[in-house]
């Protein structure tokens, strides 16, 4: 059935996004050439869209500036934050493996990856661990990335959609079928194959299916996440998992479109209704705060933060986006701020008031925060008009610790990889587990693992024949 193809690659990975640039890249450190190929002119995918940070646990950016932090930990609030509900072998092998990659990814190939000092431990991190590339976002990063693949002499395909793949009755691949933008189809046959073309958060009918409490959602994901490697995995006989897990976020800025970054909240800031009062613990979960903003009366709420907030965020790409959009409604007093938004006056004062008292009693507000050291918002304040979304799913094909695609059974299938946001990831059955950062995290790691053993996969038959 190969002499059907136009030719035939070693190892073919489906996505040019951060998963698919670092499995290329890793295969061909492990001596085999690969071909990427990827749907878009411009890769971009969810990659493209995120912040570009990565938690990793024990890299040498956290031991030299003397944080201290190992996989055990990791593994621990992994399975805490997903209260016990996530595939213990992912998150192991996530936990293991994110620092050797981040630190792999710097000294190897010279990604300039740097611990965000930053990004304090919160939503489930409890530890300094979200590496970055200071003052670049996600679309920068895919850039980068896909630079190194020319360095590397890796061969890419682009504006190249994936729409079938044609494998044996056993699940073995043997290839898969392209359309290119004028509508004509190439066949390409492979040894191996890794699926990373994301998940299937623009794909209305799967999310309705599998996450119905996020339907009428907003999507500030990419439009070609559509599912199509979950699809085609499922139909060569791989299982799936955690259909149900998402990164929804809860302050999409309205009308710009910009996330607010959860620094905004971890440095103090609170969230509040239209009718000027809170209703959630902003610092509890970052992706299933989504559901409360989503619940209350009106269109959108309102992120309440001040001058001294905003400065110590202000590194951050989407802040300074934000601010340069002049985004905010400024109010010298709580009352100012209210009139520029259209809140009641008396009800933002008292709401900005119990916090301030909950802080300096040193306990838990009503709403079960514990501020800490944090200061509620005061002084000159800031409001930006927010939505709850829909990011990225966080469910798909079944794999092991070698990112290998299995059955139901828990058999693996021939030579089908998977990784990001096509595999199953660490985040429970819902929103609820989601650790910041994780989503590009399960994209590195799982890429270079899946890379790196499909190569291997292709050397020892090469050397059996």
């Amino acid at each position: 059935m190969n002499d059907d193809f136009e030719f035939t690659v070693p190892v073919l990975i489906v996505g040019g996004g951060a998963c698919g640039c670092i499995a290329a890249l890793a295969a061909k450190d492990a001596g085999v050439d690969p071909l990427l190929v990827e749907a878009d002119a411009r890769p971009m995918g969810s990659s493209g869209m995120s912040q570009g940070l990565i938690c990793a646990a024990g890299t040498q950016a956290q031991a030299a500036l003397g944080i201290e932090d190992d996989a055990d930990t990791f593994f621990a609030d992994i399975m805490a934050k997903t209260r016990g509900q996530t595939d213990p072998v992912i998150a192991r092998t996530l936990a293991e493996q994110s620092g050797p990659t981040l630190d792999w990814m710097v000294a190897r190939h010279g990604l300039p990856w740097e611990l965000d000092t930053g990004f304090r431990p919160a939503y489930g991190n409890s530890r300094f661990r979200v590496h970055g590339w200071r003052g670049h976002g996600g679309q920068e990063m895919v850039d980068l990335l896909h630079q190194k693949l020319a360095e590397e002499g890796v061969d890419v395909l682009l504006e190249a959609k994936l729409v079938d793949v044609i494998a044996t009755d056993d699940g073995r691949v043997l290839g898969v079928v392209l359309e290119r933008p004028d509508g004509s189809q190439e066949r390409v046959g492979c040894e191996t194959i890794i699926f990373a073309a994301g998940g299937f958060a623009a794909n209305h009918a799967m999310v309705a299916q599998f996450m119905p409490d996020m339907a009428t959602a907003r999507n500030n994901g990419h439009e070609r996440s559509q599912g199509i490697a979950i699809q085609m995995g499922e139909r060569i006989g791989a299982a799936l998992g955690d259909m149900g897990a998402y990164q929804g976020y809860a302050m999409l800025t309205e009308p710009q479109g910009i996330p607010v970054p959860p620094g905004i909240l971890v440095e103090g800031g609170l969230i509040v209704n239209l009718a000027g009062e809170r209703f959630t613990d902003e610092s509890a979960d970052i992706a299933g705060m989504c559901h409360p903003v989503m619940a209350q009366p009106g269109t959108h709420c309102w992120v309440i933060f001040d001058a001294g907030i905003e400065g110590r965020c202000a590194y951050i790409p989407e802040t300074q986006a934000l601010m340069e959009l002049n985004a905010a409604k400024h109010g010298d007093t709580a009352e100012a701020l209210a009139q520029a938004i259209g809140v009641d006056p008396d009800a933002l004062e008292h709401t900005l008031a119990q916090a301030h008292a909950a802080q300096r009693a040193g306990a838990p507000d009503g709403f079960g925060r514990d501020w800490g050291q944090d200061a509620p918002p005061k002084g000159s304040l800031r409001a930006l008009k927010v939505v709850g979304a829909i990011f990225h799913t966080q469910g798909g094909l079944q794999i092991d610790g070698a990112a290998r695609v299995l059955r139901a059974d828990g058999s693996a299938l021939p030579n089908a990889f998977a990784g990001g946001g096509s595999a199953r990831s660490v985040s429970g059955p819902s929103s609820w587990g989601y650790l910041p950062a994780m989503g590009l995290c399960t994209a590195v790691t799982l890429g270079r693992i899946a890379g790196e053993t499909a190569a291997r996969q292709v050397l020892a038959q090469a050397a059996l024949t």
